[in-house]
């Protein structure tokens, strides 16, 4: 299987996420993780990550935040499986409420910066409802200081077959026990990528 993870915004494939689940595939299982530095234009991201699944066979993605919504977006054009931990469900809204219109544009990176333009291309290529819902696992947890828990759940709950979600009490945006998760992880992505 190869799995490509997507991190979140302001993030790197470099993150604890991203190193325990290196570190857990170099120990227990046989999988290619991907690591891309999606810290580019949405665009940019949906075409690279698109391009990338379409030269691999066997795709699975993992999407944190941010990546959880571009997740979301290309199993809904790809039909890949993926598992989203505490995914962003209106990115566009939420950093105009993060960072105000006073600070938009916001640079991101030297390479890369916010701009409503690319805000409202999120907004655009969202999906109305979550497709595919089967083949996606959402891990929350309530206690996200940054996003509310209650959005995803609405979402990935609302079709039927609905995604698996588990809701746990607590934690935070990061997702606390992160790594005791891992195990269950892949056993589903082994599963659905099938």
């Amino acid at each position: 299987m190869n799995i490509i993870y997507l991190h979140g915004f302001k993030s790197s494939p470099l993150s604890v996420k991203g190193q325990l689940i290196a570190d857990y595939c170099h120990c227990h299982s046989p999988h290619n993780i991907h690591f891309l530095d999606l810290n580019i234009k949405p665009d940019q991201v949906l075409a690279t990550v698109s391009e990338l699944i379409e030269q691999l066979d066997d795709v699975a993605l993992i999407g944190s935040s941010l990546g959880g919504f571009y997740a979301t977006q290309l199993v809904a054009k790809h039909g890949v499986p993926a598992v989203l931990i505490n995914p962003a469900m209106r990115p566009w809204r939420l950093f105009r409420d993060l960072f105000g219109i006073e600070q938009i544009p916001f640079k991101v990176t030297e390479q890369w910066t916010l701009d409503n333009a690319q805000l409202d291309y999120l907004e655009r290529i969202a999906v109305p409802f979550v497709q595919d819902a089967s083949k996606i696992m959402v891990l929350l947890q309530q206690g996200d200081e940054v996003l509310d828990y209650r959005e995803a759940e609405r979402y990935y709950s609302a079709v039927s077959p609905t995604s698996l979600i588990m809701t746990e009490m607590n934690g935070s945006h990061a997702m606390e026990n992160f790594a005791d998760k891992l195990p269950m992880i892949f056993e589903f992505l082994s599963y659905s990528v099938k």
